[in-house]
């Protein structure tokens, strides 16, 4: 009767008063929702269904990933969205292999296909939140990129944010209208999916009613059985994977090569006995308590918990003069420093 009258099928929420289903049967299957969409953002669902491009259809622009791995991870992610009806998806990529690059191909294809009008992108650490500013800003000129640590009223299509302040935005309980509701984005890109976050900020993920895309580097049998299941993956089996050894084998990274930093207690522990007079003395004056001070500290218990900053200073040192230069030798080259160095 709705079809006949308004010439279009309406799309049904249907609720037991405390979880909320939305369904759209005229292309997906029912799921939860946190909420109901917007008037402007159900018109969008109706406009979608007769002008939405068939992803396959559409070209991954190469003047953004030229990499045929990347091509193949934006093609599987199209794949499940398309063929196999899944709104998650997981991509485990080698570091230093272009996983943002990729993902802004991606994005770059589903707003032509008409699949995506607004994207999120969330980060765990601000510096990698203004990295992918300045990336998405680079590669998608034409697209409005906003950094909502830095504006909080701008309007655009492509927006980036820590996952705190996102969810600071969306828990605002001093606004009666939520800035962004459960429609607004519909595509959400998770970077760093393996660190540990879904505890504290594992609401946010299902509130959006979006597409969402988890990125993270470590091999595929290293991430955390959470990551998978938040992603709706099976263990192990990620949406697509790229792993370090397929990037050595095919060029595009080299195999690490570890060097040995001379740094004496971290390795070997403190012996009272071969400490210099004046390491001796500073030894003595130290309030060691009621059992006095110890004869040895070995390196187990160094590492464990003594903070000492002079050795993180000597590794970073050693690492600005002897490490791996670039540009005739002017600027080092990327590296990698674990976080336990600094921890």
């Amino acid at each position: 009767m709705l079809v006949a009258r308004y010439q279009r099928r309406p799309v049904i929420y249907y609720t037991n008063g405390y979880e909320h289903y939305y369904w759209d049967d005229a292309s997906h299957s029912d799921r939860q929702v946190q909420g109901f969409h917007k008037k402007d953002e159900l018109e969008l669902v109706m406009q979608r269904r007769s002008s939405m491009k068939s992803l396959a259809s559409i070209e991954i622009d190469k003047e953004i990933v030229e990499r045929s791995y990347q091509h193949q991870a934006i093609r599987s992610v199209t794949e499940v969205f398309e063929q196999y009806n899944q709104r998650r998806c997981l991509i485990v990529m080698a570091t230093g292999s272009g996983k943002t690059r990729t993902v802004i191909a991606l994005v770059d294809l589903l707003i032509k296909a008409g699949w995506v009008k607004r994207a999120l992108f969330l980060a765990d650490r601000v510096s990698l939140v203004k990295q992918a500013s300045r990336e998405f800003g680079k590669h998608l000129s034409s697209v409005g990129v906003i950094n909502l640590l830095d504006s909080t009223d701008a309007q655009g299509r492509l927006y980036v944010s820590t996952y705190q302040t996102m969810l600071n935005k969306i828990n605002n309980p001093d606004s009666a209208i939520k800035q962004f509701g459960i429609g607004y984005f519909d595509l959400v890109i998770v970077d760093e999916a393996h660190r540990s976050i879904y505890s504290k900020y594992g609401a946010l993920f299902s509130y959006f009613d979006s597409y969402l895309v988890g990125l993270t580097a470590p091999p595929k049998d290293e991430v955390d059985k959470n990551t998978y299941s938040m992603f709706q993956q099976q263990q192990r089996v990620p949406t697509y994977a790229y792993s370090l050894d397929e990037a050595i084998t095919d060029g595009y990274l080299v195999k690490p090569k570890a060097i040995s930093v001379p740094v004496h207690f971290p390795r070997d522990g403190i012996t009272y006995d071969e400490l210099s007079e004046e390491e001796k003395q500073e030894w003595d004056e130290k309030d060691w308590g009621e059992d006095g001070p110890p004869d040895e500290v070995d390196p187990a218990a160094m590492n464990n918990w003594l903070f000492n900053e002079n050795t993180v200073d000597q590794i970073l040192e050693h690492m600005m003069t002897k490490g791996e230069k670039v540009a005739s030798g002017d600027r080092l080259g990327k590296t990698i420093i674990p976080n336990r160095l600094t921890n």
